[in-house]
């Protein structure tokens, strides 16, 4: 049976996703698991396309530090054999004696310390070169931690939404029939509140000869929660209006289609709304599976316990 024939035609298709409709100038994906756009972008500079705080502040932590260590030791370097250059007769305190490889390095750590503005002085320059270098490279390092720490509070104080999806999303039992469901949760000590949620079914379809890029509608069974402390399943009964309705375990496995899976809340630390989102091709999805429970009261039954080694957590079922 063709594709378009097992799709119900009166599904609810979502014109408002954004992407376009020519499937032939799509490769891959729509959205990466990570949320972010399967897009990448030519015909400009790379400076000019690529925001470097954006980039500074979305990167992961390891490697902003790396970053910052590494221009603070790349930049006293440069500074160090600029003075090294100079002469290192203007550095009064520098014993000419010394060996050359310690000479550099009393250099290195002189101009470590012009950079922070600590000034120990052991070392001071002396001549118009190394005294207009030293007050040079005050100023830079007077800028360069003014940035560094609008990077820190930039990434620190950040609105995020400290949400996990399932690795997988399922065909389950629902009712007399089946759904298709997805878990998320909170990790994070956050209060959410006023959860709303969206997924939609995108297909690439032949349609009179063209493939097309079609987008449909997936009713929640519920599209909003007041509050969000415990896992949530995101759950699309597989009704006669379903556009999944037709579809079966080996649909899954031969058919190009994907899930987009949106969400906001609003947080309470951070008083703002955040959002996130992810997706889900048709190869992640598990046809016959359910979710094991997350969550249960604590042996004092004082408390709700969640578990979020349990999140990916599901067992096969016969549908």
């Amino acid at each position: 049976m063709a594709l378009l024939e097992r799709i119900n035609l009166k599904a609810k298709t979502d014109k408002n996703t954004g992407f376009g409709t020519n499937s032939s100038s799509y490769g891959g994906r729509f959205i990466n698991k990570n949320g972010t756009a399967n897009i990448e972008k030519r015909g400009m500079h790379v400076l000019h396309r690529i925001s470097w705080y954006h980039t500074m502040i979305d990167m992961s932590t390891w490697k902003f530090m790396g970053i910052v260590l590494s221009f603070y030791v790349g930049i006293n370097f440069v500074f160090a054999a600029i003075y090294y250059g100079i002469g290192l007769e203007y550095l009064n305190g520098i014993e000419p004696s010394d060996s050359h490889w310690v000479q550099f390095g009393q250099a290195y750590f002189f101009s470590a310390q012009t950079f922070t503005t600590v000034g120990y002085g052991h070392i001071s320059p002396s001549g118009f070169l190394a005294s207009s270098l030293s007050a040079a490279e005050a100023l830079i390092g007077l800028l360069s931690f003014a940035i560094a720490t609008g990077l820190f509070f930039g990434r620190f104080s950040k609105p995020t939404a400290f949400l996990k999806f399932s690795h997988n999303a399922l065909i389950a039992p629902y009712g007399e029939g089946t759904a298709l469901m997805i878990r998320t949760a909170p990790f994070k000590n956050t209060n959410f509140s006023d959860a709303e949620a969206k997924m939609t079914l995108g297909m690439s379809i032949e349609e009179n000869g063209i493939m097309t890029n079609k987008f449909y509608a997936l009713d929640l069974e519920l599209e909003k929660v007041n509050s969000l402390s415990l896992s949530w399943t995101l759950v699309h009964p597989i009704t006669e209006e379903s556009p999944l309705f037709k579809f079966n375990k080996a649909d899954f496995s031969t058919v190009n289609g994907e899930i987009l899976v949106f969400i906001k809340t609003f947080d309470d630390m951070f008083s703002n709304t955040v959002a996130i989102r992810t997706s889900y091709t048709f190869e992640e999805v598990i046809y016959g599976a359910k979710f094991n429970p997350m969550y249960a009261r604590s042996n004092d039954n004082s408390k709700t316990v969640l578990h979020l080694d349990k999140l990916n957590k599901f067992e096969e079922v016969i549908l």
